[in-house]
């Protein structure tokens, strides 16, 4: 059999009579493929219609899904950091109270401190005044105890002095008593015997 008499057959088992022409007409080959394939190319678009709107859908709804999401994100984020922002601007305020309070205190330290050192100085220069006045008057006192001393042993020495002049004219008195007496056992004048009034001077 040869090839213009053969018959033609096409996916699908439909035969197709052979061309009375060597070159067909576009026209008729549009006809043959919509009367092969036009059920199944328009079940086929309607399929991808379907999933062109069902992926449509599905981005649509993706993209609404993600835009809440991206605000639910966003308004947390927000709420995150003015949070964050908010304990940190108490932090930095209850730092600051702080560091003041702490200030404070030590330059309250530092007036307690100073009025110590002063108290310190006075009273070391009050014990000093102190003690020079003690040291003073300790040093009078023993100046006018030995001015006492000196004048007890002057006044002592005075009147062993006048004891011992008083010793001796008593001596004396009693050497012319015993002599006068002595010339009177004698038989000598007493006039001759005695020297003076007060008697000899030995």
């Amino acid at each position: 059999m040869s090839k213009p008499e053969a018959d033609k057959r096409k996916p699908g088992g439909v035969q197709v009579a052979p061309s009375p022409t060597t070159d067909p007409q576009p026209e008729s080959l549009d006809k043959v493929r919509d009367i092969l394939f036009g059920g199944q190319m328009r079940a086929v678009e309607s399929r991808l219609q379907g999933m062109e709107e069902r992926l449509r859908q599905e981005h649509d709804a993706l993209r609404s899904e993600f835009g809440k999401q991206t605000e639910s994100l966003d308004t947390l984020i927000r709420a995150e950091v003015q949070s964050l922002s908010e304990r940190l601007t108490a932090e930095r305020a209850k730092r600051t109270e702080e560091l003041k309070s702490l200030a404070a205190e030590i330059k309250e330290a530092i007036r307690a401190l100073e009025k110590q050192h002063v108290k310190a100085e006075e009273a070391a220069n009050m014990a000093d005044a102190a003690l020079r006045d003690q040291l003073f008057l300790q040093s009078a006192e023993a100046s006018a105890a030995l001015t006492n001393l000196g004048e007890r042993l002057t006044a002592e020495l005075s009147r062993s002095h006048q004891e011992l002049q008083s010793t001796k004219t008593d001596r004396a008195t009693l050497a012319v008593l015993f002599t006068d007496v002595a010339s009177r056992l004698g038989g000598a004048p007493s006039s001759a015997a005695a020297p003076g009034k007060n008697g000899p001077r030995g």
